[in-house]
């Protein structure tokens, strides 16, 4: 897999969760949006748990897609780069914020091995108003909260 591809993602949701962090007022996103931007993780992360390439790859942006150019491609980026995504054991959600055209998405993640893992998922509204992944960035949680 292509590390530079991964490092520009990486690099746009930092970017992207940076700006929110430093807003002074994050934009509250409308509880209708808020469900539908879970619904697209969550059927992200079930796909990428039964090793469906193709409706994991259809969460995600055109411009992902094109990057990547294949859902093989994006299953196999996600399986080197992101484990705890790939097959976690559970998952939280903490309320999404809006920066500008941007949701951001705060996801408590523990994997197979109980390390606990903050994912942010950066999702884009599609001109027919759904919602699709457009990167994500993980660390190490420290505080343990799930």
């Amino acid at each position: 897999m292509n590390l530079t591809v991964i490092r520009f993602f990486n690099l746009i949701v930092m970017a992207l969760l940076a700006t929110a962090l430093h807003a002074q007022q994050a934009d509250l996103v409308a509880e209708e949006d808020a469900e539908k931007v879970r619904q697209v993780i969550v059927t992200q992360l079930d796909a990428l748990s039964q090793d469906d390439a193709d409706r994991a790859f259809a969460t995600t942006t055109p411009s992902v897609r094109a990057a990547l150019g294949s859902s093989g491609r994006f299953l196999a980026m996600v399986r080197g780069a992101y484990p705890m995504v790939y097959r976690p054991s559970s998952v939280s959600f903490h309320k999404p914020e809006k920066d500008e055209e941007t949701v951001l998405q705060l996801v408590e993640i523990k994997d197979s091995d109980a390390k606990s893992w903050l994912v942010v998922f950066a999702l884009e509204q599609q001109p027919d108003r759904s919602w699709r992944i457009s990167g994500c960035l993980v660390a190490e949680n420290r505080w343990q909260t799930i």
